[in-house]
């Protein structure tokens, strides 16, 4: 499997597998946290999250430029590290919420986000690159043995990104039990277990108890009963604020952790940091090459091409992670409210995701590997990919109109016993996830084997910035979906239109396959 890659592959992913750990861990609560530490709602707490991965995204452009300009991948990959390390530490610190502090420390909050996104804008991409050039090294060496050689080297690009992909997934399908479990833990310690609906019905009581009707307040005061040992109906003001307090200072214990695997993935970096690429010198080495009028137009218009195709392929991508990256906004919220959860906490499910990318990688890497998988061009895999994350939307709109269900906010409103008797089993999550999973199989890695296979020499930091730029953008645009969320009639409204989102994405993919195809194809 990992033969004839080159040798900091599997130093590379296990750095950044130690970085997406930590990630994860806070991925996994992001926008539930938001939702009970601060009481907002679940279309601002999405707005805020979305924000957030717009950044995180987007980052990756400011950071591709800074180690093209120095051409130090590896010192701007280390202060990224250290400046995530930095963010997650001020996340770690349980400040409490009242009337008076409550926009200070969402500030703060929102501050350490951002140190985080920058940090995150500073490793990501540059790391991406640097796996894209042990493979431009891999394929020079290669070429200096023949055609054979060289066409045997060109064929490990895709699985090496792949194999880099799984390393990735490997530290989310763990992280996602983290900070439930420190959460579950602090429950217990202080006499309370875990009830997905408390949070926001303490929050409304501690607003605005005067304006909860009786079925709400029946809700709150069965709920306390179940949930917290101490509680005493006289003082339900006092217990709403305990409740809080409790549950959200489990999940910021939970980012110590973060900061943990950031520092662990210093290590493996800064171990093993000899062996990967050095730009920069190999750069000095080379002896300047002049070149003609004729052969300087060749290579711009040839650039010019290669950019264009991938402008093309990025602005496809932003369809696919507007849709794709809804299992941090509306997918978690469905869990919350429409899925049983008593003896799994909502954000654990998003485990499954990185599960299944563990499970089909390798299978998908064999079926590749066979002669007609071969035959198959990195632009035609992403529309294959556009089609399983539409077939996802579907399936959910289907079971969704089968159900009945209503908006969100109109499901939360009814009573108790009828909330219970609607919840979808399990089931229904892992059919989703396996489908948006097959289509991340074929978008996201490949699509990094695409940026690093058509990017110039002179732009590859840049060049996967761009492609997380373009993963910024469709990051932006995923807060609509709590707002569809709660805003539609119908829940199956809301899946129906990431269904069209992705059917129509994937059409217009479809109609440029052969221009993707031939300009892929001279870069072989």
């Amino acid at each position: 499997m990992f033969k004839g890659h080159p040798k900091g592959l599997i130093a590379a992913a296990l750095s950044n597998m130690g970085e997406r750990f930590g990630y994860y861990i806070m991925n996994a609560v992001l926008l539930l946290f938001l939702c009970s530490k601060f009481g907002i709602p679940d279309q601002v707490a999405g707005a805020i999250y979305g924000i957030f991965y717009f950044a995180i995204y987007i980052m990756a452009l400011p950071g591709g430029v800074i180690a093209d300009k120095l051409q130090n991948y590896k010192g701007t990959i280390i202060a990224g590290l250290i400046t995530m390390a930095a963010g997650y530490v001020v996340l770690s610190i349980p400040l409490a919420v009242s009337p008076a502090s409550k926009t200070m420390v969402l500030v703060v909050t929102c501050l350490a986000l951002f140190i985080i996104a920058f940090g995150n804008g500073l490793f990501k991409g540059n790391l991406q690159a640097i796996v894209g050039q042990m493979y431009d090294n891999l394929e020079a060496e290669a070429a200096k043995k023949g055609p054979e050689a060289l066409e045997l080297a060109k064929s490990k690009r895709d699985p090496g990104f792949q194999i880099f992909y799984v390393f990735i997934n490997i530290g989310g399908v763990i992280a996602p039990f983290v900070a439930p479990s420190l959460r579950q833990w602090w429950l217990g310690r202080n006499g309370m277990t875990y009830n997905s609906n408390l949070p926001a019905l303490c929050h409304q009581y501690i607003n605005d108890a005067m304006g909860m009707d009786a079925t709400q307040m029946a809700n709150l005061t069965t709920y306390m009963q179940q949930n917290n040992t101490g509680f005493d109906p006289a003082n339900m003001q006092a217990a709403c604020e305990s409740y809080l307090q409790v549950f959200n200072t489990g999940i910021h214990y939970s980012f110590i952790a973060s900061v943990a695997a950031m520092l662990i993935s210093l290590c493996i970096f800064l171990a093993f940091k000899k062996i990967f690429p050095a730009p920069a010198k190999k750069a000095a080495k080379e002896a300047v090459v002049e070149y003609s009028a004729a052969e300087k137009a060749a290579m711009a218009k040839e650039i010019k091409q290669r950019m264009a195709g991938l402008y093309a392929v990025l602005g496809i991508c932003v369809f696919f992670w507007m849709s794709f990256h809804q299992n941090g906004q509306s997918l978690s919220l469905f869990a919350r409210d429409f899925v049983h959860t008593e003896s799994v906490a909502p954000e654990v499910w998003q485990f499954l995701n990185p599960a299944l990318v563990i499970l089909l990688t390798f299978p998908i890497m064999w079926l590749f590997g066979t002669k007609w998988g071969r035959k198959i061009s990195t632009p035609r895999k992403i529309v294959i990919g556009m089609l399983f994350a539409a077939c996802a939307y579907v399936f959910l709109t289907v079971f969704s109109a089968n159900m009945g269900y209503p908006s969100g906010k109109a499901f939360l409103a009814q009573d108790a016993g009828t909330i219970d008797s609607m919840k979808a089993g399990a089931w229904v999550l892992i059919v989703t996830y396996f489908f948006l999973t097959v289509a991340e199989l074929f978008i996201s890695p490949l699509g990094l084997s695409f940026v690093s296979k058509i990017a110039p020499k002179h732009l590859q930091g840049i060049c996967q910035g761009l492609w997380l730029g373009a993963t910024a953008i469709g990051n932006l645009l995923i807060m609509i979906g709590p707002i569809l969320f709660n805003a539609l009639p119908k829940l199956w409204m809301t899946w129906a239109t990431f269904a069209l989102i992705c059917l129509i994405a994937m059409s217009v993919m479809f109609g440029m396959l052969k221009w993707l195809e031939r300009i892929t194809s001279q870069q072989q």
